[in-house]
């Protein structure tokens, strides 16, 4: 590296204009450039004009090993200015971190040695400055300049544990490949430069139980079936070795002590198989008459055992409970014993374990069995049930008389007395049982109904027929069983909705069902929609298979505008023995949302403006909407200021209708207004005749003169008015009603009204009215009468001009 170094010094000299460098660094790291001043030759004034200047320093980093170890001071580099002709006029000052202590220069020819071992893991670099000046003036040549000397890693320092030793625990008979943990090594050397950091992990100690990642670290188990029982505690012995673990690498080891725990992988045994005990026959009732012990070998939880009697003849006489200290059975006297009855009982009693781990039910059954014999001596007894309680199951909607099951009691006396059976009341207040006094069987006495009471609990009482007083009582439980008596429904009132912007295949709700009935693993239901057949629809249901459904969209495009509700069927099935459905209907709403889907409105006001109009828009269109509603009252209100009078528009033209009765008594109610309009015929209008309701001219119509008040003669003036009415040719072209009903003042002809005229009744014929029918039959009777009967005139008359 030496030799390189001078020759890079050698071409620096040949060529000044360019800049080299001694070192060349590694790639990816960056260090401080050299700092130039202005050359030497400007400084002494040699030079005129604009010249190149020159950089002042050539050198890039430097790097010093680590550890050396030889006797000379290391060799470092050598620092060189441009303006260094070789003629001894500069020298070369160092300062900062180490200089003169660690690192030193010769001011001459700027070569910088390292005194002393350096150790990278205590400093890595060394900042310095260096600067030249003149060796006669002593005053600097160039501006002082920073540079920096790395110390090289070597492999100087192993690998170490720093958190061990370690503890562990892997469960026994676990599977290999087993997480156990995972140790780390450090390395204090450079993980940058070379393997002097690279760690690999290695097993010393501990095979063949359990194996290490060489990458990472990780210890895992590698033997299979490793029993607790047989050794509980393995001590494995971790190797870390740098240098990728190739040879000449440091090494640091680790202890972890690896402890199995307990499963449960081991059953309780009996340390014998017959226990003999012997009870006294007054023994007391819940007293203990023995002890017996299953040992197991795990440990904790693993090790509880739970007895129980088997049973049998002799069990049903006692009971066993597990002493929670040392895991002993304690067999305690359920109910009394009769020496006569029964000297002896036998029985088995099984011991298991209260925790078992499914992995190891392929072992074989996890409990043991031991027979247990008591022999009683003389005490008398009442009646024994052959079981401490009972249950039973019964299904809902039984028929009546249905027996359920049976209970057994008997006398363990000598005298064998007989056993008779009878439900309590307290415990049956309603009835719903009955038993059989002699054989003990319960029957049903009333239809039972789960929903109402799901299981009954009854006490059974057995009394001796040669001593009543000694009795004995046992606990039933009837449990009453479900049908599928009840169809499922909707589980809630679904508020449904869709939205104007909905896509195809939308789920716009879902929906779920339940049922009154109870099912005997869980209940489970079927949606779908019963309009399957249907090509064309809105909306179908989707089951989605665990007890809900969605409603789902079968187009786009809906609108409030063409339909605001939907109906969608729903067909819903449980899954009973006996399958029952029901139809629930959906009422969906087309309603208006957001761009997200959220709702905005359902109402119906808010069919005939579109979601997405702005404000202003809505606006516009109310101004739009108040301009139109002006322009429409003023062109009414012109229309109503021009004097044009059209021909029998007028209200108070009092020829539009003629008023005809139907009915003789009928009164408002069968009044009809006739429209006169229908006889208007314009193809008989002149025009050179007179209107009716215009006034004419003077001279047009000569009118004869009003007849006077006090003319005796009535009728020549009525004559005189209707030959008027016949000649005037300025009447109108279709039939009106003219009136004369003036009679003047103090007539003798009193009134002119047509209602009294005897004349117009006696000239008109009522024969049609008889084919009117049934309703006109009275009026044309009443009309009938009067022609026969009457023969004056009256004195005025109203007559209808036809033209």
């Amino acid at each position: 590296m030496l030799r390189r170094n001078c020759l890079l010094l050698f071409l620096c000299f040949l060529f000044e204009q360019s800049s080299c460098a001694p070192f060349q660094s590694r790639p990816g790291q960056e260090w401080p450039h050299s700092q130039t001043g202005p050359s030497a030759a400007g400084r002494n004034g040699g030079s005129k004009g604009f010249q190149r200047v020159k950089r002042g320093w050539v050198w890039n980093q430097f790097f010093v090993l680590e550890e050396y170890m030889g006797s000379d001071p290391q060799y470092v580099g050598k620092l060189h200015t441009d303006l260094d002709k070789g003629q001894s006029a500069v020298k070369y000052t160092l300062s900062g971190e180490g200089a003169g202590t660690i690192f030193t220069i010769d001011q001459i020819t700027g070569d910088i040695h390292a005194l002393r071992s350096l150790d990278r893991e205590e400093k890595p670099y060394y900042t310095l400055r260096a600067q030249a000046v003149n060796i006669e003036t002593n005053r600097p040549l160039e501006s002082e300049s920073e540079f920096v000397i790395k110390v090289q890693d070597i492999n100087d320092n192993e690998p170490k544990f720093l958190e061990g030793p370690y503890t562990a625990s892997v469960p026994e008979m676990s599977p290999v490949g087993t997480y156990v943990m995972k140790v780390t090594a450090t390395d204090a050397d450079d993980p940058t430069y070379g393997n002097s950091a690279r760690v690999v992990y290695s097993i010393l100690h501990g095979q063949p139980y359990f194996s290490v990642d060489p990458k990472t670290g990780v210890i895992r188990t590698a033997l299979p079936n490793m029993d607790r029982e047989v050794k509980e505690l393995y001590q494995v012995l971790i190797q870390a070795k740098d240098m990728g673990g190739q040879l000449g690498g440091l090494a640091g080891t680790t202890t972890i002590n690896i402890t199995l725990s307990d499963v449960n992988d081991n059953p309780p045994r009996f340390s014998k198989s017959i226990f003999h005990l012997r009870v006294p026959e007054s023994s007391a009732v819940g007293s203990a008459v023995g002890r017996i012990k299953a040992h197991d070998l795990d440990t904790g939880k693993n090790a509880e055992v739970e007895y129980n009697i088997v049973p049998g003849d002799g069990g049903a006489m006692f009971d066993i409970a597990t002493n929670e200290h040392n895991q002993e059975g304690i067999i305690m006297l359920k109910k009394p014993l009769d020496y006569e009855t029964k000297k002896a009982y036998t029985f088995k009693v099984e011991a298991s374990n209260a925790h078992l781990d499914p992995r190891f039910h392929n072992f074989g059954p996890f409990k043991d069995t031991a027979t247990v014999k008591i022999n009683v001596l003389d005490v008398d007894e009442p009646p024994v049930f052959s079981k401490p309680s009972y249950a039973m199951d019964v299904y809902e909607d039984t028929p009546q008389g249905t027996i359920i099951g049976a209970v057994t009691a008997q006398d363990l006396d000598a005298g064998n007395s007989p056993v008779r059976y009878s439900i309590d009341w307290k415990s049956d207040l309603d009835s719903f049982f009955d038993i059989d006094p002699v054989r003990g069987t319960i029957s049903t006495n009333e239809l039972l109904d789960r929903e109402s009471i799901a299981q009954h609990n009854i006490s059974v009482v057995a009394t001796k027929v040669n001593n009543p007083v000694l009795t004995s009582r046992v606990a039933v439980t009837v449990h009453v069983l479900d049908i599928n008596e009840f169809p499922p429904e909707l589980a809630m009132p679904y508020e449904t909705f869709v939205c104007e912007s909905a896509k195809v295949g939308q789920v716009i709700q879902v929906i779920s069902a339940r049922d009154q009935d109870l099912p005997q693993a869980g209940q489970r239901f079927s949606f779908k929609s019963p309009q399957e057949g249907v090509k064309t629809k809105n909306f179908t249901v989707r089951d989605f298979g665990n007890n809900t459904a969605g409603v789902v969209t079968l187009r786009g495009g809906f609108r409030r505008r063409s339909q605001e509700i939907y109906h969608l069927p729903v067909l819903i099935e449980d899954g009973g023995l006996q399958t029952l459905s029901s139809t629930s209907t959906l009422t969906i709403r087309v309603c208006g949302c957001d761009t997200d889907g959220s709702l905005l409105t359902c109402s119906a006001e808010a069919i005939f403006l579109h979601v997405g109009l702005s404000t202003g828009a809505l606006i516009a269109i109310l101004v739009c909407i108040v301009i139109l509603l002006v322009i429409v009252v003023l062109y009414v209100g012109v229309r109503r200021q021009k004097k044009k009078e059209t021909l029998m528009t007028s209200k108070e033209d009092i020829r539009d209708n003629v008023i005809h009765y139907d009915d003789e008594g009928g009164g408002e109610e069968d009044t009809h207004a006739f429209d006169m309009g229908t006889l208007r015929n314009p193809k008989v209008i002149k025009e050179n005749l007179f209107r009716r309701d215009v006034k004419p001219e003077l001279g047009l119509c000569p009118r004869r003169p009003i007849a006077s008040q006090n003319s005796a003669d009535i009728s020549n003036f009525i004559n005189q008015r209707l030959q008027e009415h016949d000649g005037d040719t300025s009447a109108p072209p279709y039939d009106s009603l003219a009136t004369y009903a003036y009679e003047g003042e103090g007539s003798v002809a009193e009134s002119l009204s047509s209602i009294e005229s005897v004349k117009g009744e006696t000239e008109e014929d009522y024969d049609y009215l008889n084919e009117w029918g049934p309703r006109f039959k009275t009026l044309a009777g009443i009309f009938g009468e009067r022609s026969e009967s009457q023969s004056d005139v009256t004195s005025s008359t109203t007559t209808e001009n036809k033209h």
